[in-house]
C-alpha cells in the first residue's frame, strides 16, 4: 500500500484506533472508532486478525485541537447476544437520545447489527438485549435525514458475510464461493429504514443501487469501482453522497444520489490506497470545513493495529469530493 497518509499525525496514539465514525454533536467532534488490540492471530480474508472487544469515544473542540478519551463505553461482556469481533460502530442523534451501532458475530458466528443506547455523545452506551431483528453483516452507518426520518447502511464482504446473504436467508456455503464474478451486478450494499425509537427497521431491507454514468449497475468484476464494505452517507446542497471502500483494491469512493436510497451515481475515488490492508472512513462537516476521517498502519507497521486521522475535503464547482491541497 502507499504511504499517501503517513506524514499525517494520528489523532490517536496511546491504543490502536480504526473505522472512524465522525459526528459533530453539542458544537464538538465526536469519534467512535473500532479499538484494535494485540492478536496472534495470523491474517486471513474472514479478518480474524481484527480481535476487538469494546469501544472508546474521542472527542475535541475542533479540528487540530487536544483530543479527549472518553474511556471504554460499550463493552462485549455486557451485550447477551455476542460472541466475539466487535468491529467497525457508528452512532446517531435523535429524539433526544444518542444511538450506537455496532456489528458482531451472534453465538453462531453470524455477523449481526446491535444498538446502545446513551443520554451524552460520549456514553456511556446500554445496548439492547438481543440485536436488531433482521439485521446481517457488518458496517453500520446511520443517516438521519434533515425530516428526521433515520437509515441505517450497512455490509462487507467476505469476512463481513455479507456474500452469505444473496438469496435473502443466510448460506454458510457462500463462503467458499466469496463474491459473484465476471459481468454480473455486484453485491449491493444494504439500506433499511430506522424506526422512530432507532431500533428496529421498517418497510423491510433494500439494495441500494450503485451504477455508472449510463445507469448500470457496477459489475461484479470491477473490482476498483464496486462496492465492499464501510458505506457512509452524508448529505451536501440536498444531494446523497454514498461512499464506501472497495475492498481488495484498497481506495475509497463515492456515488451521488436524489434520494438516500439511491441509486447512487459512481463519481469518482476520495483516497488512493494507504498503508494497511484496509480502508474505512467518515466524512463529516466540521465547523464549515469539511473533513475525511480514515485510518491506516503508520503507527504500528501491522495491518490490524491501525491509527485515525483525518484530512480536509473540497467540492468542486460541479458538486465532486476531493482531498485539499
Amino acid at each position: 500500500m502507499s504511504g499517501a497518509s503517513s506524514h499525517l499525525k494520528p489523532l490517536v496514539t496511546h491504543i490502536y484506533t480504526a473505522d472512524p465514525s465522525a459526528h459533530v454533536f453539542n458544537n464538538r467532534v465526536y469519534i467512535y472508532p473500532s479499538h484494535d488490540r494485540e492478536t496472534d492471530i495470523e491474517d486471513n480474508d474472514n479478518g480474524d486478525q481484527y480481535d476487538m472487544v469494546d469501544y472508546h469515544v474521542f472527542s475535541m473542540d475542533t479540528i487540530g485541537s487536544e483530543v479527549t478519551d472518553h474511556g471504554v463505553v460499550l463493552k462485549q461482556e455486557d451485550i447477551p447476544w455476542v460472541s466475539k469481533q466487535l468491529w467497525a460502530p457508528d452512532a446517531a442523534y435523535n429524539n433526544g437520545k444518542y444511538y450506537l451501532y455496532f456489528p458482531a458475530r451472534d453465538k453462531e458466528g453470524v455477523f449481526r447489527i446491535g444498538v446502545a443506547v446513551g443520554d451524552k455523545p460520549e456514553g456511556p452506551f446500554v445496548p439492547d438485549p438481543e440485536p436488531i431483528p433482521e439485521s446481517y453483516s457488518i458496517d453500520p452507518a446511520c443517516l438521519v435525514d434533515d425530516d428526521g426520518q433515520a437509515y441505517l447502511y450497512f455490509g462487507g464482504l467476505w469476512g463481513g458475510q455479507l456474500q452469505c446473504w444473496q438469496t435473502g436467508e443466510y448460506k454458510a456455503e457462500a463462503y467458499t464461493d466469496m463474491e459473484p464474478k465476471g459481468t454480473v451486478p455486484a453485491i449491493r450494499p444494504r439500506v433499511a429504514k430506522l424506526s422512530d425509537d432507532m431500533r428496529s427497521f421498517v418497510g423491510g431491507i433494500q439494495e441500494a443501487a450503485i451504477v455508472d454514468d449510463k445507469g448500470e449497475l457496477i459489475i461484479a468484476d470491477d473490482h476498483d469501482r464496486r462496492f465492499f464494505e464501510a458505506a457512509w452517507v452524508h448529505k451536501y446542497n440536498g444531494k446523497y453522497y454514498f461512499s464506501y471502500s472497495t475492498g481488495d483494491t484498497h481506495y475509497l469512493c463515492y456515488a451521488i444520489g436524489d434520494s438516500p436510497l439511491g441509486p447512487f451515481t459512481y463519481a469518482g475515488r476520495i483516497l488512493e490506497p494507504v498503508e494497511g490492508w484496509t480502508t474505512h472512513h467518515s466524512i463529516a462537516e466540521v465547523h464549515g470545513k469539511w473533513y475525511l476521517f480514515h485510518h491506516d498502519t503508520s503507527l504500528s507497521g501491522k495491518n490490524h493495529l491501525r491509527c485515525v486521522k483525518v484530512r480536509e475535503l473540497v467540492y468542486d464547482a460541479e458538486g465532486k469530493l476531493h482531498l485539499a491541497d
